[in-house]
């Protein structure tokens, strides 16, 4: 399995407490539209990202992440910074 594959599977699992409709997940799955997260949810999903892998997502990159897959970039990204 590849790193960004591994960063998906992650992510995914972290979504699962926050995902109350059972929607199924994908790349362009979109946070806002495809889930119905509000602005408290996507705060406590962010806060478990950046523990979970140990970064800081800024609020300029948040207002620009809309889907899963975006968010895995983002997170790869950060890492590798890290």
């Amino acid at each position: 399995m590849t790193d960004r594959a591994e960063t998906f599977a992650k992510v995914e699992e972290l979504i699962a407490p926050f995902n109350k409709k059972g929607i199924a997940l994908s790349e362009t799955t979109r946070f806002a539209q495809d889930l119905e997260w509000d602005s408290l949810t996507v705060m406590d999903f962010v806060a478990a990202i950046e523990d979970e892998f140990d970064i800081i997502i800024t609020m300029n990159m948040q207002a620009e992440i809309e889907t899963i897959g975006q968010l895995v970039d983002a997170v790869e990204t950060l890492k590798a910074k890290a």
